[in-house]
């Protein structure tokens, strides 16, 4: 079977993760792909993941700074989009005229009718719309949620998920602090939307409150010689781009938010999302069922479940033998070395290049087999509305439903951002 020719638009940090994740999807002998271009408006830029490319797959591929430049590359077959989630939407629907199929990073959509003209153009072309959603790849969420599905907790009935941290800090890049360009609470909020759905199936309403407490944000690393800084960011590609951006600017996008999520099986979650925290971060996700409780560790960093019943305890192995049908699929076992797994010990960069190589798999098993993959357009605009319902309702002052910010009749907080991009 011929390999699926690929071109990576967006060739900045998140583009440069997502070529290791593809590289580490080929040293095991499963990776589809064949990048065989790169796109980005900064040629520099992707120069340098052309270089990555030759180091990993053992031949240079071409280097352009458009969508019909790559189409003249010939053959293109599938395009994964790491540019800012602002071109999302236009980058998309052009491949997707193209005839190529589309992985994108999140959010989908900058906005939720970014993200329905996205899901238009792939069912109008025929096309495949894949999300490169990763949280629920992470094979410790795998097993939580085949413990959840196989009853052990019994019914859920309320969940906990609070993350707190970030001080005055730039989070990774200027554009994630701007409320047209992303925002936080959409950056890193599509993430835990995706993962609370996962577990619990779909949120119905949602009550929120709103804050930017930190209006000056801060980037210790400007200006300094490249070469020289500490890597620290995730996967610790971002700073070569970082030293470039402003030391102070000002954040227009919320970095607060405290919300009631209710779901449609009558469970609800309380919900605190803060990345202006000062002093001690924490972070704490947990489920409660009508038998007992499961706390879940960070996403990403391989540490155990714990599950408490009325009068036992399971913790570490013993939780394999709740669910004997508990099976990873074919990549993820052959990219953590196990078919059943309830720990693993990777630095973070490793981990990374794992989860996205188990997105990537499974886009191109979508590809091969002709079928939705697992995280499709409408779970991606899904994301991106419960995302937004917390910044509408906190906006609004009122409850509302997923419902009315995915038919986009809720939309007040997103107005500004849609009139930006012409939508």
């Amino acid at each position: 079977m011929s390999k699926i020719r690929l071109g990576l638009v967006g060739c900045g940090g998140m583009g440069h993760r997502h070529l290791f994740g593809l590289a580490e999807l080929h040293r095991t002998g499963l990776c589809r792909f064949d990048p065989v271009a790169v796109c980005d408006p900064k040629i520099e830029n992707a120069e340098s993941l052309a270089g990555h490319i030759e180091t990993h797959f053992g031949r240079l591929p071409a280097v352009v700074d458009s969508l019909d430049d790559l189409a003249a590359v010939g053959d293109i077959q599938a395009i994964d989009i790491c540019t800012d989630p602002r071109h999302h939407h236009t980058v998309a629907g052009d491949a997707m005229v193209r005839g190529w199929d589309v992985m994108t990073e999140k959010p989908m959509g900058l906005t939720v009718r970014a993200c329905r003209l996205m899901q238009s153009a792939a069912e109008q072309h025929g096309r495949i719309l894949a999300v490169a959603e990763n949280y629920r790849r992470d094979p410790i969420n795998r097993l939580a949620k085949a413990l959840l599905d196989n009853g052990v907790i019994g019914a859920p009935r309320y969940m906990i998920h609070n993350t707190a941290g970030g001080g005055d800090q730039m989070m990774i890049s200027v554009w994630r602090h701007q409320k047209n360009a992303s925002g936080v609470l959409l950056d890193v909020g599509v993430h835990f939307s995706d993962i609370l759905e996962y577990f619990m199936g779909p949120v119905s309403t949602i009550y929120a409150q709103t804050r930017l407490h930190e209006k000056i944000r801060y980037n210790a690393l400007a200006g300094k010689n490249p070469d020289e800084v500490p890597t620290h960011s995730p996967a610790g590609v971002y700073e070569r781009w970082q030293t470039q951006m402003p030391a102070e600017f000002e954040a227009t996008a919320e970095d607060a938010a405290y919300a009631t999520l209710s779901f449609e099986n009558g469970a609800v979650c309380h919900y605190l999302e803060e990345h202006a925290t000062h002093g001690k971060g924490f972070w704490q996700r947990a489920i409660y069922g009508s038998k007992g409780s499961m706390d879940l560790p960070g996403d990403r960093s391989g540490r155990e479940i714990s599950i408490s019943l009325d009068n036992e305890q399971y913790e570490g192995e013993a939780l394999l033998e709740l669910v004997p049908d508990f099976c990873l699929d074919k990549a993820t076992t052959a990219l953590f070395g196990g078919q059943r797994m309830w720990q693993y010990n990777f630095p973070f960069p490793e981990t990374d290049r794992k989860i996205i190589a188990i997105e990537y798999a499974d886009f191109a098993r979508a590809i091969d087999e002709g079928r939705q993959p697992e995280v499709n357009a409408e779970m991606g605009t899904r994301s991106v509305a419960v995302s937004y319902g917390i910044l509408e309702s906190g906006q609004a002052g009122r409850v509302v439903t997923v419902d009315e910010v995915m038919e986009d009749k809720t939309n007040t907080y997103q107005q500004e951002i849609n009139e930006s991009m012409g939508l």
